[in-house]
């Protein structure tokens, strides 16, 4: 049995405890590694599928919506946590709902895109699990699926490589930040197993390199239907 404090729901909670930090973390550009290469490597990965309209899965405060905006790519995010859809809102540059991931399988969003985008977003177990299949639903024929995380090479660190829940740490933010929020790690061949099982075919793997450290900074995978 899951410690209560390594669970989807503690995800959430973290998340909406950290929402006005974050936002201004990611708005004054405080992360290197995003500012460096990631932010760039998942805008470089949508583009590079020509979409009109993309729905951009665990939104934030709404950044990407924003950049693809500038390029003439329409954009619904959604995000569970209230007040991050809330900035993402004021900011404008898409359509913002909140919608839980398990809202997908549902049919309560009601749209149909060209590609879904989860950047920085699967962090969870069961609810990652779920919406892979799901977001299927929500895509035009031989739509796209974007996935931008962390390397599992790198993000194991010296711990076993092995699936499972992870301690999260606010290490190199502000003090503002509390309450760090768990994660789920997943390895090469389980992150491949994950879409394949539900029907996907991976075109494409990138690998963004750090340009100070030169090892990956995120892995990003690129999917179709079957």
């Amino acid at each position: 049995m899951n410690h209560p404090l390594l669970s989807d729901a503690e995800i959430i909670a973290a998340w909406q405890a950290n929402a006005a930090p974050w936002t201004k973390a990611v708005r004054n550009g405080d992360i290197e590694s995003r500012r460096l290469i990631t932010d760039r490597a998942v805008v470089d990965a949508i583009v590079s599928r020509m979409p009109n309209l993309v729905l951009d899965v665990g939104c934030g405060e709404g950044w990407l919506a924003r950049a693809l905006s500038s390029r003439g790519i329409s954009v619904i995010g959604i995000d569970v946590v209230p007040g991050l859809i809330e900035r993402a809102q004021q900011a404008g540059g898409g359509e913002f709902r909140v919608a839980a991931y398990e809202e997908l399988a549902t049919g309560t969003l009601d749209v149909l895109v060209d590609l879904v985008v989860c950047n920085f977003s699967l962090i969870g177990k069961e609810s990652v699990d779920g919406m892979i299949a799901a977001v299927k639903s929500m895509l035009h024929p031989r739509g796209t699926l974007v996935v931008q995380t962390l390397h599992p090479l790198i993000a194991c660190g010296d711990q076993p490589y092995v699936d499972g829940w992870r301690a999260g740490s606010w290490a190199g933010f502000s003090k503002d930040f509390v309450r760090p929020a768990p994660w789920y790690f997943r390895t090469m061949e389980n992150w491949t197993r994950l879409f394949t099982a539900n029907g996907w075919h991976l075109e494409e793997l990138r690998e963004p390199i750090h340009p100070r450290t030169r090892k990956p900074a995120s892995i990003v995978f690129i999917a179709r239907m079957l």
